[in-house]
């Protein structure tokens, strides 16, 4: 998922977890035991569409998202395990055909069943090409994909999937894929009630689904507001009574919020308060760290800026930045380098496949500049303005500078819904901030949606039959475990072209005010909402 300004940590997790038959709940922290009612504000920023699960792809409306659907698959609070939530098993023996059975009873918000039908029609109305969902390259595995989802296609359904009855489906995908059960706690995959397709467009003005809170109200650029559905048929309710998402446009403003009251839970601590630990004695004994697997990085497009497009320029720049430094200066040392570009806290990952071209070295920096014939002009380093990232991309800019003699300067958008607009439409030019928070625990993940051709976060232009060729051969191997060293691989490939520059890997600090208790970060980076307390 498209990162704002948070981040994400996963653990290796096994598929197998999930072919067997429904477990329910993990433990005391998993909801399930009521809740302490009252209300609570947390920090969010703007959605860049609407709140439609299909066509959500980066966090801001993914906070959301996360608890109002209800998924086939949950994945745990403490350690990113998945465990079956509608689902009560997901089957195969080959890893191509897939047996799915739901549980009985599961409601969604407007008081319909959730049933076979629910999964298959909304999975079939994201692969769907003219209906331009940012979500479909989710249903790429699935049979038939690529003729539904051609841009003026006439046909709606794809042939992978098959309703058996009101509570069974199967799915069939073009080629075996070893990790497709793990994907299924990805909002993509939510059902959708049949109000969704009497509006589609409507609908994410006012969504309904079937998780442990319901949508209540949206007031554009200010406020979306749940409360707890009471007929909420899962295994994970929350304990708060109704949850505001208020919307910021500013990181500093919103931890200036929670200083004043205004807010309960800052979603992710600004540089300035990051500087010698600031935040821990703003929040003393109310404020948490965590690492996480979302990384940064700098993003480029050689097709919307030519200057870029000699893979010794992007390898002489990355070269030019002073990773370390940056972290030192503006993040207090709590990043550390990126040396590739999945997460190296991905179980098999093997670390430094970025080599030397993610190492500090301003003399090989222009000696690679020089051989690719200079650059000449500015190069501008974009980035969204809501998300507290001014302060890192002019020390990158200053580093870039310094070493290469390049003019570098930032250049911020209004928010990130903005930024993401004009990366989407191939406008932006130079640099541009982007990240990635895993949407599911495997290097896949990290790899597909963001460098497979004509995937939906591949903002970049890249394309490679090579890589394509290794990571359906990764997808086809027998297990989880055979896979792993394939797709390292496969991030070879990304090494070798340098279509994106690594910064660094991410950290969660989290703070909250006094009204508030039992507040954790999840191994995906954001809060775990569900089981936060509101005192009194």
């Amino acid at each position: 998922m498209r990162v704002n300004s948070r981040s994400m940590a996963v653990a290796s997790i096994s598929a197998l977890a999930l072919f067997a038959t429904a477990c329910g709940g993990g433990g005391d922290d998993e909801g399930g035991s009521g809740g302490a009612g009252g209300e609570m504000t947390v920090g969010g920023c703007n959605p860049e569409n609407p709140l439609v699960a299909g066509n959500t792809s980066e966090t801001c409306g993914g906070d959301v998202l996360n608890i109002l659907t209800a998924k086939l698959v949950k994945y745990d609070p403490e350690t990113a395990e998945p465990t079956n939530d509608i689902a009560e098993s997901i089957e195969t023996d080959d890893n191509q055909n897939f047996t799915i059975k739901i549980k009985e009873g599961y409601k969604f918000h407007d008081g319909t069943d959730v049933t076979a039908d629910s999964f298959v029609d909304a999975w079939n109305y994201t692969a769907y090409g003219p209906n331009a969902q940012g979500g479909s390259y989710f249903m790429a595995p699935i049979e038939g994909f690529k003729e539904v989802n051609a841009e003026k296609s006439k046909t709606k359904e794809l042939s992978g999937l098959k309703v058996k009855d009101d509570t069974t489906f199967t799915v069939k995908t073009s080629e075996p894929v070893v990790d497709f059960p793990v994907r299924l706690g990805y909002t993509a995959f939510a059902p959708q009630p049949e109000a969704f397709f009497e509006d589609p467009e409507g609908f994410g003005d006012e969504p309904i689904a079937a998780g442990p809170y319901k949508f209540d109200s949206w007031d554009k650029n200010k406020t979306i507001k749940l409360s707890k559905f009471e007929d909420y048929s899962g295994e994970f309710e929350g304990n708060a009574d109704a949850i505001t998402f208020q919307i910021f446009q500013d990181a500093d403003a919103e931890y200036t919020a929670l200083q004043s009251g205004q807010i309960d839970i800052n979603r992710q601590v600004p540089p300035s308060g990051l500087v010698d630990g600031q935040y821990e004695k703003d929040f003393p004994d109310r404020s948490t760290s965590r690492d996480t697997m979302t990384i940064q990085w700098a993003g480029l497009n050689p097709e919307a800026d030519p200057k870029l497009k000699d893979v010794d320029v992007r390898r002489a720049i990355s070269m030019a930045i002073n990773r370390e430094e940056i972290i030192k200066e503006i993040f207090d040392g709590l990043r550390e380098p990126a040396t590739g570009w999945v997460s190296e806290e991905i179980e098999g990952v093997e670390p430094g496949a970025c080599g030397e071209y993610c190492e500090y070295d301003p003399k090989k920096a222009k000696d690679l500049l020089e051989k690719a014939g200079g650059f000449d002009g500015k190069l501008t380093f974009t980035y969204n303005g809501d998300g507290g990232h001014k302060e890192w991309v002019d020390a990158t800019c200053n580093s870039i500078k310094n070493a290469l003699d390049i003019e570098c300067s930032g250049k911020p958008t209004v928010d990130f819904a903005t930024f993401l607009e004009g990366v989407g439409e191939s406008e932006v030019k130079g640099l541009f901030r982007m990240g990635w928070q895993a949407d599911y625990p495997s290097a896949e993940n990290y790899l597909v949606p963001m460098f497979a051709d004509g995937a939906d976060s591949n903002y970049y232009a890249y394309k490679n039959p090579k890589f394509e060729k290794k990571i359906a051969e990764a997808n086809a191997a027998d297990t989880v475990e055979d896979a792993r060293p394939i797709f390292n691989e496969a991030e070879g490939i990304i090494a070798e072209d340098f279509p994106t520059i690594p910064l660094w890997n991410a950290t969660a600090q989290v703070a909250w005010s006094e009204k508030v208790s039992d507040v954790k970060v999840t191994p995906f980076g954001y809060v775990d909402l569900l089981n936060v307390k509101v005192k009194g």
